[in-house]
Order: C-alpha cells, then structure tokens, then sequence
C-alpha cells in the first residue's frame, strides 16, 4: 500500500490540492453501496455520495450489469454520422422523465461540459432571431456551474477562480438571493436582479442560476419565489433561463427536480451526476421546443457544439439502468425520510460555540461554522467514526446516497458534530485541501 500512496504523492495532481503536500490520501479497494473500503481495511459510509453523483449508492448491481452487457457489443462509436440504440433509448427515457416543455437532448461529457453548451445555445438562440449582440449571460453571485473556462465565467467572481479571470469571458452578476429557504418571500431580495437585466438587457442571451440550492460555493438554500419572479422577468425581456440542475436534480432536494419548487420551467436545463447513478460521467443539456426551432430554421441550423464521446454508449447504458431504478424505487419517500433525519440530528448543533448557521432540505445537510476545522482535526473524525466526508472552507455538510439508513444518517450527523466540536483551524493562507 505504501509504494503507490508513495507515486500517488510524487506524480498525482487530486481536485483542488498541491503535490507533495497535504493529509494523507485513502486508498479506495472497493465500494459498494453506502461504503467506501480502503486498502488498510476501513469502511467509509460515503456521506458526499462521491460529490453528489451516487444516488443508488456505489456499484448499484443494476447498473454495472448494464455497462457489462453494452461493453461486449460497442464500448463506443462517434455521434457524429451515427447514432445507436442506447442513446435512442435513454433520449426516450428522458423525455419522458424531464419537465414538460423540455425534450430537445444534447448528449455531453460531464455536468461542466453542459454548461458551456447550455450557454452557447442560449447565444446561438438570439443570433438567429437577429439579435447577435446578445451574446452575455447574467448568473448570481454565490454560484458554482464547474470548472472549464466558461462554467467559470458564470461561477461567483470572487469565488474559487478568482485566479483565472484573464482567461474567462466576461459577464453580468446579482447579487445572491438572501431570502432562505424557509422564510416568507421578500420582494426586495429581486431588485439586483431587476437592476443588473434593465441595465443590460440589449446584451443578455439568457440568465443562468441553480434552483433553490447553491452548491459548490456556499452550499446555500433560497426561496423559490425568486424563480417565479426570474422565470416572469426573463420571459418579459426575451431573455433565455437557464436552470443548472447538476447538482439538484433527481430528488436531491425533495422534488424530481428543484425548479418543482417553484412551479416553473426553464427554457433551458443542463443535468448531470446522478444521470448516470454516478456509475460514469455523462451529462445533458435540455432544450425547449421554442429554443430548438430557432436555432433549427436559422441560417446557421446546426447546433455548434460536437464532443468525442457524445452519447458514449456505455454511459448511456448506465443512465438506462439509473432511469430504471429512479422509476422503481420510492426516492421521494427516502428523501422525505433523510430530510426528517438530517434535521433532527443536525439542528440542535445551532448550539455549538463554533456554529453560524444550520441548513436542511431533502438530502442536504448542512452546518456552517464561523471558521474551518484544520484538516488534520477532520482526517481524525473520518478515521474515528467511520464516515466519509469532504467539508470546505466553513461548510461540513453531507448529501449522502438515497439508500443511506436512518442508523448510518445518525452516524453522519455524529461525524458532522465533531467536526463543528473541533477547534478552528489557525489560518495559513493558500492552505485548503479541503475544498470543492
């Protein structure tokens, strides 16, 4: 175990951490549904469902029997020229699946690859209605749509890539709503909004958010009235929405899908993780009839947009499977049953010295703490109970798998209290392995 820890170490760049230095990494031998084993023999209940994708939990049987059987056919052929039952099938799984109104699929790699399409088609929209200088997007401050060049651009500015803002595309930000979840609507929570879109509404191809759930840059929970009143701006202006559901999709927050909250449809929805159960990446972008016509019975009728691995048809086998089990399996049930969880273990740590704020909804917990726990402190209550966590800056927060049992939830909520028990961790500057 030693020697390749060793040339992980020396040659192995992992998300978000430098060579050479940082806590120790696990070796991963197995997983299998909630649990993660490791080569020394610990088992880690997965509390982040492997960043938010394992909705079936690992290895889901289902699913890697439906990867076995595509492999000995056609592991892969390119979409361009061809196309093939698995993708035939899944589109047909999905449109069924999907929102009413949104059935005109774009096949691509991986939830960030989603996003850039998402937006060129929001750009491409308004090109072929004539109106080419609406080429920006309007996203929120406080927002994480992945990590290429233009998901980034639509990420917070002052958040993680702060660093490459030489190389991204310019656009417009408001501010993030502030209405939580759980309160009443607050109509001045929209003026931001309304302000940035009057000011620049000549340039804007569309508007871009996560419903409900802000993930990757504060893990924060708003009130869907602010898509009520974005869905009727947006439609107003002839301004595109598009609905990052990556992450809150699939019963993440409850709902199928986190716009449900708001009784709203985007024109545009990009979707990911737990498409595919986690099993493999594969994402899609999702268009309304409107938006596909235009782009169809323009001059320029072909979406620019053409990845290697479109529609692999092994992740599409995967997502066959994973459809499957979504339809079979009562997740709005177990979500319900995580969310009563999560909030009966979790509100209570509003208590600790070290506590800022506590938030629950569907499968997402969270506890913020006023500063961070060192990473060391945090390797030690992996080890120490067992469960699998990856807090950042000030948040611990879990969104396990929807089979987690109401014993292994209990488990995680333990590990998060620790955590928040900890002391604060001194402040080292450019120091966060720890972070998404």
């Amino acid at each position: 175990m030693e020697k390749p820890l060793n040339f992980d170490n020396e040659y192995l760049w992992h998300p978000y951490a430098a060579l050479h230095k940082g806590p120790s990494r696990f070796l991963a031998k197995s997983a299998h549904g909630t649990t993660i084993e490791t080569a020394d023999g610990l088992k880690l209940i997965d509390a982040v469902s492997s960043w938010w994708c394992m909705a079936h939990g690992h290895n889901a049987p289902e699913i890697v029997e439906a990867i076995r059987r595509q492999s000995e056919k056609m592991c892969h052929v390119m979409f361009g020229g061809f196309t093939h039952e698995p993708a035939i099938e899944l589109g047909e799984r999905l449109v069924k699946f999907l929102p009413e109104g949104l059935d005109k699929i774009f096949f691509a790699d991986s939830g960030s690859i989603a996003v850039e399409c998402a937006a060129k088609m929001a750009v491409q929209y308004q090109h072929a209605l004539g109106r080419p200088e609406r080429c920006k997007l309007v996203a929120l401050k406080g927002g994480y749509h992945g990590d290429t060049a233009g998901a980034m651009a639509l990420s917070d500015p002052d958040g993680m890539h702060v660093l490459f803002r030489g190389i991204m595309p310019q656009h417009y930000f408001a501010e993030r709503p502030n209405c939580r979840f759980d309160e009443p609507w607050d109509d001045n929570d929209f003026v931001s909004m309304e302000r940035v879109v009057s000011e620049h509404k000549n340039e804007i191809a569309a508007v871009i958010c996560e419903p409900v759930f802000q993930g990757g840059n504060g893990m924060w929970l708003y009130n869907a009235g602010y898509l009520r009143r974005l869905r009727k701006l947006c439609d107003e202006q002839g301004i595109l929405l598009i609905l990052d559901e990556i992450a809150s999709g699939f019963y993440r927050t409850g709902p199928r899908f986190a716009m449900e909250h708001a009784g709203i449809t985007p024109d545009i929805m990009c979707i990911g993780k737990a498409l595919t159960g986690g099993s493999i990446t594969m994402a899609a972008c999702v268009a309304s009839e409107k938006v596909a016509d235009s782009i169809t019975n323009s001059k320029i009728p072909a979406f620019m947009h053409g990845p290697t691995y479109m529609a692999n048809p092994l992740a599409c086998a995967a997502g066959i499977a994973s459809l499957d089990l979504f339809a079979n399996r009562d997740y709005a049930g177990s979500v319900a049953r995580i969310e009563k969880r999560l909030r009966a273990n979790l509100e209570p740590l509003r208590n600790l010295d070290n506590a800022a704020d506590v938030r629950v909804l569907g499968a997402i917990g969270v506890l913020e703490l006023k500063a961070k726990s060192s990473a060391d402190d945090i390797l030690k209550v992996i080890r120490e109970t067992g469960v699998w966590l990856r807090p950042f800056c000030n948040y611990v927060y879990t969104m396990p798998p929807f089979i987690t049992s109401d014993q292994e939830i209990d488990r995680i909520c333990e590990a998060i209290k620790l955590i928040g028990e900890c002391e604060p961790a001194p402040v080292i500057e450019g120091e966060d392995e720890f972070h998404e």
